[in-house]
C-alpha cells in the first residue's frame, strides 16, 4: 500500500550535503532543498533511509521522517512550485487561488 511521507534533513559537511540531496532526489519529490515528499511502501520508505544512513554521520547530521495522514489538509502559500501550465496532482492548491471555486 502506497503512502506519503515527508523527510528532511540537516546536515553539516557541504560534501554529504550534496550526495544526501543527489540520494533523495533519486527516490522522492523536492518541496524545498532539503525537505521531500517520498511516496511509496513501507519497505521503500526503509530502503530509501537505509541509503541515507550509509551517506550520513550519525553524530553531525540529522534526518526526520513524518508519516502524513491519508486525507490530511493540504494547502500552500506563495510561488508556484512548478512552472505555469504544469500541474502535477499530489500538490496541494495555493490559499487563495482565485481559480480555486473553494473558498
Amino acid at each position: 500500500m502506497s503512502r506519503q511521507w515527508l523527510i528532511g534533513y540537516d546536515i553539516t559537511h557541504p560534501r554529504r550535503l550534496g550526495r544526501v540531496h543527489r540520494a533523495m532526489t533519486g527516490r522522492a519529490m523536492p518541496i524545498e532543498y532539503s525537505v521531500f515528499l517520498f511516496i511509496g511502501s513501507e519497505a521503500g520508505l526503509a530502503e530509501c533511509l537505509a541509503r541515507l544512513a550509509n551517506l550520513i554521520d550519525a553524530k553531525a547530521d540529522d534526518v526526520r521522517c513524518y508519516a502524513l495522514p491519508a486525507r490530511g489538509l493540504q494547502e500552500r502559500i506563495g510561488r508556484a512550485t512548478l512552472p505555469d501550465g504544469i500541474q502535477w496532482t499530489g500538490l496541494p492548491t495555493p490559499l487563495g487561488n482565485p481559480d480555486n471555486n473553494e473558498a
